[in-house]
């Protein structure tokens, strides 16, 4: 069975489903999903900059694993761009030739699995595993984020599903990585680079 056929029938209806409830939605809702989906990450980027500063003044494991966040949401759309790059899915919007509130990426920027959701959930991970206050501010916004794209129209639900997934297992097995780290903190807070590490 070809891809494309391979997706539509996976979820196509469910995703058919919910771009039709998006279409009789009221206007302002889709404009705040949309400028949710689009501009959205930069909240996941404050949230480790925030994780980042209060991280200095606790366990230099801690401080490790806020200072290697962005590394780790580097790497998990990395490896989430490869996987996609090898199956090559056809955008929904284009397969099944329905309305949707943003207009569909052109040909050859493929589905499967979705970036903004392999990020997303990459920098969740890293956050809450850094700092649960601001992690369960992270952890929904990052559901949101992959819920927004199918909303929006590009992306199918186990597009979304499948970035989710991979960016948090990356950001898991590296932020825990990140975690050894903690010696090379210890050792930065004897240094002028002090201020990056440490409150005092």
């Amino acid at each position: 069975m070809p891809l494309a056929s391979a997706a539509t029938s996976t979820d196509g209806a469910l995703y058919t489903w919910i771009t039709e409830l998006a279409q009789r939605s009221p206007t302002a809702l889709d404009s705040a999903v949309r400028i949710w989906s689009d501009y959205g990450l930069l909240l996941f980027a404050a949230l480790m900059l925030a994780s980042w500063w209060r991280s200095r003044s606790g366990d230099p494991a801690r401080t490790a694993t806020a200072l290697c966040a962005p590394l780790v949401v580097v790497a998990a759309y990395l490896a989430n761009d490869l996987v996609k790059s090898v199956f090559h899915e056809q955008r929904p919007c284009r397969t099944l030739h329905v309305v949707t509130v943003e207009a569909c990426p052109a040909l050859g920027d493929w589905s499967f699995p979705s970036n903004h959701a392999a990020i997303a959930a990459a920098a969740a991970t890293a956050i809450w595993l850094t700092d649960r206050r601001l992690g369960a501010i992270a952890v929904p916004a990052a559901v949101l984020m992959a819920a927004s794209r199918v909303w929006i129209g590009v992306h199918y639900p186990h597009d979304v599903l499948i970035g989710l997934v991979t960016g948090a297992l990356v950001a898991w097995l590296l932020t825990a990585a990140a975690r050894r780290c903690a010696p090379a903190v210890v050792r930065l807070r004897g240094t002028p680079l002090r201020p990056l590490v440490a409150t005092r």
